[in-house]
């Protein structure tokens, strides 16, 4: 409503009401304007002061229950203090609505009406006075029948309300819309095609009001139209001639046929009523009684086949309409010869219980069979169920013989309940049958078997002695004695301990138990086998493989193993003053033994002298100057690094780092011994083979050797050599480049491991005379490395560890 504006037409009309009374002064507004929304300027409109107003206590009398409207004595300005609803006008007249109001200033006395105009808005949508309505029409009304229809009603006036009807599409329906006195629209419902209410008893239409205003609304209700039913459909019969067939002897009151008239028509138009018509026999009446409710046609009297084969009949199916309507059909009944005695069978000899490796075609049970009909009537059929591992076998005249046509096994079916049946070729055919029971003895026939013929165990390391592992539990589906089982473990040797040494089994469930506490760093898994042996005569048995695999714990200390130093001592190095931003200054390298996941290390500063001056890599544990050293710091740095593992807990080790900065540059050597370490490679290789490979490697080192002589013929440094690929060199208070190492301690400084392309472990040792170290190759097969004769310290190196790559450039 913010959109409106203030409608402009004003119309003064001047009266003269003694001499305190004014003219009075006629507003239009719009309905529903917000709240605050200036009507009108009242002092500009009645030529009144505008600073006067709150002096002459200007007030607004409204002629109304509610106050819709306020003045402004400020501004003069007439607003809306209450949305106001034309539908809801206190003061309506016909369709117009109008509100009065009196305006009122003291000193002098004036009071001045002004009438207020409310003009509708559509903001009403039309409405039914029911949402459903309800119409009962005959399926015989005719086609052009009018009916009428509750009209919508609007609230809104003029154009806003009820314009026009529409009716949904129909085939059977429209409307005609009409027109009031009043102006009203109203709509009348036309039958255009005649309604069958056997193919659609209710129709469903939806009646739409619409009015005439900007933008549209409209209303909806549903029109159910039910048609309501007329005798116009006769009863029909499912079949116009029945042929029914029912033997002799039928009890009395037995169903012959149950006739099945239908009438589309609804109520008593449809109830139905059955009788005989005038072409039936007294002969048959008297012998077949005919429901005439149900239609149902019973035994009355005997029936006999030698007597009265044939009946014909006629029944006629009559509504109870008005104007009933009826239909017919005819019936021949034929009775039939009945073969009323039944086959007898008498058991002559059945042996059991019997093993079940009994052999094939051992005789079972003798029986005889007999009928007192005569021909067809009296000849017997015996037979016994088709799934069974058994035939029969005729012998003589009517006698049989079961024996046994297939393996037996009592595993899979414990017994037999063989059922003898015998049948005549009657008709219909008559029969009887015999059970007898077969119970199987058993044999140990049955090996033991487990559910799964691989076990794979995971035992985590640091387990408690006589800790179950699993349960291993066979089955064996024999009885008694050939169902007991044992289980023990088949004995095998690893390192000359016996698995019986280190599991056992429970003869009697097959538990498995560890009986010692198991190191994954030691022993990693172990594979046997479990039998199991029942206790029959012979005994059967059976084995499973059992995989026992360690699952590592966290269960060690990371190793520092560069720079090596003494039980709890502490690390010296001596590095020039002058070492350049970004320089290695020291290495950290340590081992964990325990699995990948668990000995993943990372490296950090436990305690520094100056984190400005140092940086030290999580990952390689490489300790590099962040800056130049200034004349400021200290000539002695101490250094805490802690390595930390990977584990749940996690594990560490601490090594001390005592840095001592000089201002003498140290002396590089180019010394360089590498110590060979042999082992053979062509072991167990085809003689043509290491021909082969001895060529092209013959080959390959004249390769080397002509691009080794071009290379030497180039300037060389003098004061060091390039480190080859598998072998390091460093001197005590040596000077080298940024990215090459700085050591001074006696032993070893750095551990190199790195598994290489021709399967060695690369680790530095140190010369017997002298101060410098060299990197030596030597296979992975190796377990244990001396540095030298005169090392005191030796590192075991396990081929479980999984290929690493340490070096320090």
């Amino acid at each position: 409503m913010g959109s409106w504006k203030r409608y402009v037409s004003v119309v003064i009309l001047f009266s003269t009401v003694q001499h305190i009374l004014s003219s009075v002064t006629h507003y239009s507004i719009p309905e529903e304007m917000k709240e605050g929304s200036v009507v009108a300027n009242l002092a500009t409109d009645l030529s009144l002061d505008v600073k006067t107003l709150s002096k002459r206590k200007m007030r607004l009398d409204i002629i109304a229950n509610k106050k819709y409207l306020d003045v402004n004595k400020e501004t003069g300005e007439l607003y809306i203090v209450e949305k106001i609803d034309r539908e809801n006008c206190p003061t309506k007249l016909s369709s117009s609505c109008y509100l009065k109001l009196e305006v009122i200033l003291e000193n002098p006395l004036r009071i001045f009406n002004i009438e207020l105009e409310i003009l509708d808005m559509n903001d009403n949508a039309p409405q039914f006075r029911r949402d459903a309505i309800h119409l009962d029409i005959s399926e015989s009304t005719p086609a052009g029948e009018r009916f009428s229809l509750s009209n919508a009603v609007d609230p809104d006036v003029g154009s806003n309300s009820v314009k026009t009807y529409h009716l949904s599409e129909s085939e059977h329906f429209s409307i005609e819309v009409h027109t009031g006195r009043d102006g009203s629209k109203f709509a009348d419902l036309i039958l255009k095609n005649i309604l069958d209410r056997e193919q659609q008893a209710v129709h469903n239409l939806i009646l739409t009001a619409v009015d005439g205003g900007t933008p549209t609304r409209s209303g909806t209700a549903s029109v159910i139209v039910h048609v309501l039913d007329t005798n116009d459909n006769a009863p029909t019969f499912d079949k116009e001639n029945y042929r029914i067939n029912i033997m002799e002897n039928s009890p009395i009151g037995s169903l012959v046929v149950h006739l099945n008239a239908t009438d589309l028509d609804e109520g008593s138009n449809s109830d139905i009523i059955y009788s005989y018509s005038l072409y039936t026999s007294e002969k048959t009446q008297e012998t077949f009684h005919l429901n005439p409710s149900t239609g149902d046609i019973t035994v009355k009297g005997m029936l006999n086949y030698e007597d009265f084969r044939i009946y014909d009949m006629e029944v006629i199916a009559t509504d109870k309409g008005a104007n009933s309507l009826s239909e017919q059909c005819k019936l021949t009944i034929l009775v039939e010869d009945m073969n009323d005695n039944h086959p007898e069978i008498s058991i002559k000899s059945f042996q059991s219980p019997v093993k079940e490796d009994i052999e094939l075609d051992t005789v079972i049970a003798v029986i005889s069979v007999s009928d007192k009909d005569s021909g067809d009537n009296g000849v017997v059929d015996v037979h016994i169920p088709d799934n069974m591992p058994f035939k029969l076998k005729e012998s003589s005249d009517n006698y049989f013989e079961l024996v046994v046509s297939e393996p037996l096994d009592r595993e899979k079916v414990p017994e037999y309940d063989i059922t003898f049946s015998v049948t005549d070729r009657g008709s219909p055919p008559l029969s009887d049958n015999e059970t007898m029971t077969l119970e199987l003895l058993d044999v140990n026939d049955n090996v033991p078997q487990f559910p799964q013929s691989y076990y794979t165990i995971r035992v985590i390391e640091n387990n408690a002695p006589g800790a179950l592992l699993s349960s291993l539990t066979a089955f064996d589906p024999d009885l008694h004695e050939n169902q007991y089982l044992v289980y023990f473990i088949l004995e095998k040797e690893i390192a000359n301990t016996s698995m019986s040494m280190l599991f056992s089994t429970n003869p009697e469930n097959g538990n498995l138990y560890a009986l010692k506490t198991f190191d994954y760093e030691i022993e990693k898994e172990f594979l046997f086998h479990i039998e199991a042996r029942d206790s029959g005569v012979p005994p059967l048995s059976s084995n499973v493989t059992v995989h026992i695999i360690i699952v590592d714990q966290n269960d060690n200390t990371p190793v520092i193993v560069s720079p090596w130093r003494a039980h709890g001592s502490v690390v010296e190095e001596k590095i020039p003053r002058s070492t350049d931003k970004g320089s290695l200054v020291a290495k950290v390298i340590a081992i964990d033994t325990d699995s990948v996941q668990n000995s993943r290390i990372t490296y950090q500063f436990l305690q520094v002298t100056d984190a400005t001056l140092f940086s030290l890599d999580q990952y390689n544990g490489e300790i590099r100057t962040m800056r130049m050293f200034s004349y400021r710091d200290p000539r002695h740095q101490r250094l805490v690094v802690i390595a930390k593992d990977n584990g749940e807990p996690a594990l560490s080790a601490t090594v001390t780092i005592k840095l001592s900065t000089v201002e003498t540059a140290v002396k590089a050597y180019s010394d360089m011994t590498e110590v060979p370490l042999e082992y053979d490679i062509f072991s167990d290789l085809n003689l043509y083979l290491v021909i082969g490979l001895g060529s092209v490697s013959f080959l390959l080192l004249i390769t080397i050797l002509v691009t080794i002589v071009l290379k030497c013929q180039k300037p060389k440094p003098s004061k060091a050599a390039p480190p080859c690929r598998n072998s390091v060199i460093s001197e005590r208070n040596s000077t080298i480049a940024d990215s090459t190492l700085v050591s001074n301690d006696a032993y070893w400084y750095s551990l190199f491991l790195a598994e290489t392309r021709k399967g060695k472990l690369v680790v530095r040792q140190p010369v017997p005379k002298g101060s410098r170290y060299i990197v030596s190759s030597l296979p992975r097969s190796t377990g244990m490395t001396e540095t030298s004769d005169s090392a005191a310290s030796t590192l075991q190196v396990r081929r479980q560890f999984p290929p690493l790559f340490l070096q320090i450039f």
